[in-house]
């Protein structure tokens, strides 16, 4: 079947490890795709304003998955956001507010949010995925729509937080994992593949016409939706595992090999 989108992950997948890409090799891949009437998206669980940056010649020429699948832009127009209720966004503050060593940044519509007694070398981390984040003195002021929420801690302390999570909040938000010790809370059922699937319908294609490359876990229910699914060599076994192929690692391009496979119908887009 002839591919007509493909859909990158960016940390650890279009981006290297130094958070850039090839950027003349990519404009004249994204050129051809244009040619040829393929589609370009970027799934990824950071903030829709962060994504455009590393595009903006052609930000609204391509569509972004953000924030894990609750924001969706079809190019530069919003086709989708998810959206908790206020009684779950405080239960959900609620929760985090407990654990006082917890640092979190709760994302919404407008902006993405941060507390003003956050620790500075937080406030520097999450500043670089999250291009509008506003200081507030209490979380539960907050005025917006809110749909997801991010977490980073080190990695140790992972699955114990993840299992708690899974329990007080069952229903509410599910965590899941990023890589580089960031845990996203989202909205049941919003993750990746739920917007891919919403341009897909928009766009009257199928699964089986889609690229999808990733390499962490926040990236597996779109690897398990499409035929052409690839994990990065640099991804975990069991992203491997669901993936149907896999490519080079992030500082060897491989998220770009993918696409040139796409273009000159090489293996296994060659049947």
């Amino acid at each position: 079947m002839t591919v007509k989108v493909i859909v990158t992950d960016m940390d650890g997948t279009f981006l290297n490890d130094a958070k850039q890409y090839d950027r003349q090799r990519f404009m004249a891949q994204f050129a051809q795709l244009r040619q040829r009437n393929i589609e370009f998206v970027v799934a990824s669980g950071n903030q829709y304003w962060q994504l455009v940056s590393f595009f903006p010649e052609i930000q609204d020429q391509i569509s972004f998955v953000a924030e894990n699948g609750a924001l969706v832009y079809q190019h530069g127009q919003q086709l989708f956001h998810g959206e908790l209720t206020a009684r779950e966004s405080q239960q959900v503050l609620a929760e985090l507010i407990k654990d006082p060593q917890l640092n979190f940044v709760a994302c919404g519509l407008n902006s993405a949010y941060i507390s003003d007694k956050a620790p500075p070398a937080f406030v520097e981390l999450m500043s670089k995925h999250y291009h509008r984040l506003q200081p507030v003195a209490d979380y539960r002021q907050i005025d917006d729509v809110l749909f997801k929420f991010s977490l980073n801690l080190p990695d140790s302390r992972i699955p114990e937080l993840v299992e708690s999570l899974h329990r007080s909040l069952d229903g509410i938000m599910k965590p899941v994992t990023s890589g580089f010790g960031f845990v996203d809370l989202i909205i049941p059922g919003l993750h990746k593949a739920n917007g891919i699937s919403r341009l897909l319908k928009n766009w009257h294609l199928s699964p089986g016409q889609c690229v999808t490359i990733g390499d962490s876990d926040n990236d597996a229910e779109m690897l398990k939706m499409t035929t052409y699914s690839f994990a990065m060599g640099n991804a975990g076994e069991n992203i491997k595992a669901i993936a149907r192929f896999e490519t080079d690692d992030n500082n060897r391009d491989g998220a770009l090999n993918v696409i040139q496979a796409v273009l000159d119908c090489a293996s296994p887009f060659d049947a």
